[in-house]
C-alpha cells in the first residue's frame, strides 16, 4: 500500500508534509505535490502535516478520488523530487477549502 495525495493539494501545494517524510516520496509539480507510490513506505507521517487533508492511505481514498491513485504514479514518474519544505503558493489561502480542482491541475 501507499499513500496518495488528493485533489484538495491542487493550487495550494503545502509542503508540510515533505518534512516529515523518511524516504523523499514527494514529487513536485507546478501546482500540487504528488508521492512516489515505489518509493512510499506507508508511514503515515505525512497525513497529520498537511493542513488541506489532502492525503490519504490508499485503502481511504474517497470512491471520488480514485483516479488520484494512478495520477500519483503517473505524475510522480515526470515530477522532481522535493525534499524540503517550500512557501505554498500564493494564493494557497483562497483554495484550500475550494472543491473540486481537477481542472485546475498544471502537469
Amino acid at each position: 500500500m501507499t499513500h496518495v495525495v488528493l485533489e484538495s493539494c491542487i493550487r495550494c501545494r503545502y509542503t508540510d508534509c515533505v518534512d516529515v517524510c523518511p524516504v523523499d516520496c514527494f514529487r513536485e509539480g507546478p501546482n500540487m505535490l504528488v508521492i512516489d507510490p515505489d518509493e512510499c513506505i506507508d508511514c503515515a507521517v505525512c497525513i497529520p502535516e498537511c493542513p488541506v487533508e489532502a492525503i490519504k492511505a490508499e485503502e481511504d481514498v474517497p470512491a471520488d478520488q480514485q483516479s488520484f491513485v494512478a495520477l500519483n504514479a503517473d505524475l510522480s514518474k515526470a515530477w522532481p523530487s522535493i525534499t524540503r519544505t517550500k512557501d505554498p503558493l500564493p494564493d494557497a489561502e483562497h483554495w484550500k477549502d475550494v472543491q473540486e480542482k481537477l481542472q485546475y491541475l498544471e502537469r
